[in-house]
């Protein structure tokens, strides 16, 4: 997937999309039931959220790239004596 910047948005039917901010079509749709939205009350945002990146944590681990420049293979140096 490209370095372009996601963004979580509700619809106006409710359901919950992932999106590069700069497009409209979602490339996830996440929609939650009724009664789960009863039982989560105004937290379904939050679960949405961490169910997002939870799966593109899992898709990185999955391709081999986590998207995150910090966690790049470190080179490790020895000095021998």
């Amino acid at each position: 997937m490209s370095k372009a910047f996601l963004e979580i948005v509700e619809l106006q039917d409710g359901r919950i999309v992932l999106r590069r901010a700069d497009e409209e079509n979602p490339l996830v749709t996440l929609t939650f039931s009724s009664e789960a939205r009863d039982f989560l009350h105004e937290h379904y945002i939050d679960v949405a959220r961490i169910m997002f990146h939870a799966g593109l944590e899992a898709a990185g681990h999955l391709t081999g790239d986590d998207g995150n420049p910090d966690h790049e293979t470190e080179t490790v140096q020895h000095t021998l004596h």
